[in-house]
């Protein structure tokens, strides 16, 4: 590792131990960085200080200029003012805005690590997330303060942004000069993501400056292909990794704009879209099915490349938004351990019902339990390695996601034999009755096709007699007719009678996340039957 320019060197003290980090592959010339690299500087410094980087829905616009100014402002109180020193980790809460993107490039422009938590998180979750990674400063917007403040966190140094008060973190004194970057090596830790901690205690995720740039020059350069000129939105905030690449480092990173919008769900989508002319767009396959419903009363024509990930890209919701507006989506898996995607397909090379190829600098295969692969059209667990690697925060779970050198997803894949993957479901999400192996999210697909139903997940349900049943929970259109023996007819009629629910129970909507993923353990436990 290159010398540290960390004061505070609890991140890189609290890395797991060289022999449990998986290999990495620098295999494309873009991926050869210099050993120093703060990675703010490099996402501010090359662009045309004139073009614009950020809008709101207002119509605000900020320049590549003003964002400069603002984060050297910004980067001149945390190392004065509020004595933040390199190394020390901040804290970020608030509503997707320019200004939360501002202070996350001034955190890291400081030498700091940025700590970007989701607004709808509690005073539990917080206190948990500070605890793992030893918080001790915040800066929060001053409409999301007040769960921050009440989970008490020993020692915090809360300052908050957007208010009128004299000590806001936009109104203290500062000077007006540019502010060096700090001199970070490359491998200094940039950010702590947090898994979304649907079950347990949350992992903090230490991504390196250069991790952060290597998500840009993999994905996004070799198969999103943006251009200075394209307008990027989406729904995922960026306290998500996945909205943290595709509205602020993707765009940023060719000199391109990004709308950020504070409420994003389908309903605001397609407004936003005709109204900024947007031609990226990066949200969750649940959205897109949404968003079907409502295009003929909006104009989507601006776009040119619409990206999912987050959870399996159903066939049929890929060909419905083909075929209503002429774009093919960019399905995409990636993780918040390895900071965003690593397999993805576009234009031509995208099969639907499949996720696509190794992102070029990316290599996958499928393996059995003992890490052996398995033969082309074997399920298996997805393996994966590239420029970025798992490296949780202090946390033995660490050795069972490295393996061998390999980061194993969690995820169940077949690999074709022409090399393409297909998702068959999370590993802990195989349904096994009656000694048949059943993939909840084929029965999912089949339940998707019927044109009464909005949503749906399938489980498995414990049975004295068969090990598991299938129960599989759907949402209908509003006024559709919940006939759950009609809908199980349906199924029966598209898959194999083994794989047909046993039980179809209605829900106005299904448990998620807050950043959109399906909470299948708590339809596991029946608890939210309706």
């Amino acid at each position: 590792m290159n010398v540290s320019a960390h004061v505070d060197t609890f991140a890189r003290d609290h890395l797991p131990p060289p022999d449990e980090w998986p290999e990495l592959c620098f295999d494309l010339p873009e991926l050869s960085y210099p050993d120093r690299l703060n990675c703010a500087a490099e996402l501010l410094d090359h662009a045309d200080p004139a073009r614009p980087v950020f809008h709101t829905p207002t119509g605000e616009t900020w320049t590549y200029g003003d964002l400069s100014a603002r984060v050297d402002r910004l980067t001149h109180v945390l190392t004065g003012d509020l004595g933040v020193v390199p190394g020390n980790r901040v804290l970020l809460r608030g509503p997707t805005t320019p200004w939360l993107a501002a202070c996350w490039l001034a955190v890291l422009k400081a030498g700091a690590v940025a700590v970007t938590v989701l607004a709808q998180q509690r005073p539990h979750e917080l206190a948990t997330i500070c605890e793992i990674a030893r918080v001790g400063h915040a800066l929060c917007d001053v409409r999301a303060v007040d769960d921050l403040a009440k989970a008490e966190v020993p020692g915090l140094r809360i300052t908050t942004y957007g208010g009128d008060a004299p000590d806001d973190l936009l109104r203290r004194p500062a000077p007006t000069t540019p502010y060096a970057a700090v001199d970070t090596a490359a491998d200094d830790v940039a950010l702590i993501a947090f898994t979304s901690g649907t079950t347990g205690r949350p992992k903090g995720c230490m991504h390196f400056h250069r991790d952060v740039l290597a998500i840009a020059d993999t994905f996004s350069k070799h198969v999103l292909r943006p251009m200075a000129d394209d307008v990027f939105a989406g729904s995922p905030p960026l306290g998500f990794t996945f909205g943290l690449g595709g509205l602020v480092v993707f765009p940023m990173r060719v000199g391109a704009s990004a709308l950020l919008l504070e409420q994003a769900g389908p309903r605001q989508l397609l407004p936003a879209i005709a109204q900024h002319r947007v031609s990226v767009l990066f949200t969750a396959p649940t959205a897109y099915r949404a968003m079907l419903d409502e295009l003929d009363e909006h104009d989507t024509g601006s776009l040119r490349r619409c990206v999912s990930a987050g959870e399996n890209l159903p066939a049929a919701t890929w060909r419905a938004w083909q075929e209503r507006t002429g774009v093919r989506i960019i399905n995409g898996i990636g993780a918040t351990e390895l900071l965003h995607i690593f397999i993805s397909a576009a234009d031509e090379h995208i099969r639907p019902g499949t996720t696509g190829t190794p992102v070029p600098g990316w290599h996958a295969r499928v393996q059995d339990e003992h890490g052996e692969p398995v033969p082309d059209g074997r399920p298996g667990l997805l393996a994966v390695r590239g420029p970025v690697g798992c490296r949780y925060l202090a946390d033995p779970r660490q050795r069972g996601y490295v393996r061998g050198g390999w980061n194993v997803t969690g995820d169940t894949y077949v690999r074709e034999n022409d090399g393409y993957f297909r998702y068959v479901a999370r590993a802990d999400d195989m349904i096994i009755s009656a000694g048949y192996n059943i993939a909840g999210p084929e029965v999912e697909d089949a339940l998707l096709r019927h044109p009464d139903v909005v949503e749906a997940a399938v489980v498995g349900r414990p049975d004295e007699a068969r090990g598991q049943v299938v129960v599989a929970y759907a949402v209908v259109k509003e006024g559709a007719e919940r006939d759950a023996d009609a809908l199980r007819a349906f199924v029966r009629s598209e898959l194999a009678p083994y794989k047909c629910p046993r039980e179809i129970v209605f829900l106005d909507a299904l448990p998620r996340t807050a950043t959109g993923k399906l909470q299948r353990f708590r339809l596991r436990t029946g608890g939210d039957q309706q």
